[in-house]
């Protein structure tokens, strides 16, 4: 196996990107925690990728012998989605997610909010692989973070994932417990 490939995903690979993060989510707690039957995931990632995480130029992906195996979704300071997309996001969430996901995600993003630092910064909303063991994460992390001027922040959902984001400056600033949820860590690097 050759080492991961990163490039910025194109406008039209955001659907490619949403199906990688869907998969490498499925088991994530959080993503277990919204969806209990591991319905609905796929079409949920689609709307993120779609109304949420949907600046130009700031989504990643990376191939492993030519196919896509990771991917990483970053807002850039002061990211805001364009008025269409707050417009129609809550319907398309709601019938996307179904009711009961939807309220439990809005628990979730409720205590994401409140914990994210009040500050411009890069916001690493999503970061999976597909194909693990391959070097995908460092390699996405490092592409992106070779342009990065300023500080980033990410909620890490899985403690296994905290030694990776630890090697690229990212330091544990806070616990995010969700009720009668998960727990993730606020991460955040300065520079």
């Amino acid at each position: 196996m050759t080492s991961p490939a990163v490039r910025v995903a194109r406008s039209h690979e955001r659907h490619t990107v949403a199906a990688i993060l869907a998969r490498a989510f499925a088991d994530d707690p959080v993503v277990r925690f919204i969806f209990p039957d591991g319905r609905r995931i796929g079409p949920f990632y689609d709307a993120l990728m779609t109304h949420e995480h949907c600046a130009r130029g700031s989504s990643d992906i990376a191939h492993v012998d030519g196919e896509p195996a990771a991917a990483a979704a970053w807002d850039p300071p002061g990211h805001r989605p364009g008025l269409w997309h707050r417009l129609v996001a809550g319907p398309v969430f709601a019938r996307r997610m179904g009711p009961a996901a939807a309220a439990r995600g809005q628990v979730v993003q409720r205590a994401m909010d409140d914990a994210r630092p009040d500050e411009d910064l890069w916001y690493l909303a999503l970061l999976g692989a597909v194909v693990t063991g391959q070097g995908c994460g460092s390699a996405l992390l490092e592409h992106r973070l070779a342009t990065v001027d300023g500080p980033a922040y990410l909620e890490n959902s899985n403690a296994r994932n905290t030694p990776l984001y630890e090697r690229f400056g990212f330091e544990i600033t806070r616990e995010i417990v969700i009720p009668d949820g998960p727990t993730l860590w606020g991460m955040y690097r300065r520079r």
